[in-house]
């Protein structure tokens, strides 16, 4: 069975129903680490060989955050930036994440019809996570 980590960032996390509603439902899930970012690291000092060491444990990887100025909080955004390294996640010698599954679950104040060309956002969810995409293709 495929081990799924759940990389969770919300910096209000206890004023969030939706996100308690989806950590509560998968919390007690067999093959599943749920990894709470603001928990582990609330002074935003990312231990980077941990975090390899938990990326290498796992098979699928879930950015699960809240949806903040049409991308991610700070501190999820930092563990991007410091975590997938060139030549060990991308690069001519960046291969420890071949072949794993990455993703994004998030939650937004807003609806569906506010996410497409005639609603207030004018783009689609999907426009605004090509950033998560392609850094996941990388």
């Amino acid at each position: 069975m495929k081990k799924i980590l759940v990389l969770f960032a919300h910096p209000k996390f206890e004023k969030s129903r939706v996100n308690q509603t989806l950590i509560n439902h998968i919390q007690d899930k067999e093959n599943v680490t749920i990894h709470d970012l603001y928990e582990q690291y609330p002074d935003f000092h990312i231990d980077v060989n941990a975090e390899k060491e938990l990326l290498n444990n796992h098979d699928i990887i879930i950015w699960h955050h809240p949806f903040y100025w049409y991308s991610c909080p700070p501190l999820m955004k930092q563990w991007i930036d410091m975590v997938l390294e060139f030549n060990w996640a991308y690069g001519p010698k960046g291969k420890a994440l071949y072949k794993k599954t990455c993703l994004n679950v998030i939650t937004t104040g807003g609806s569906k019809e506010v996410y497409c060309s005639e609603g207030y956002n004018s783009f689609t969810i999907r426009q605004f996570l090509r950033p998560f995409e392609q850094t996941a293709i990388l």
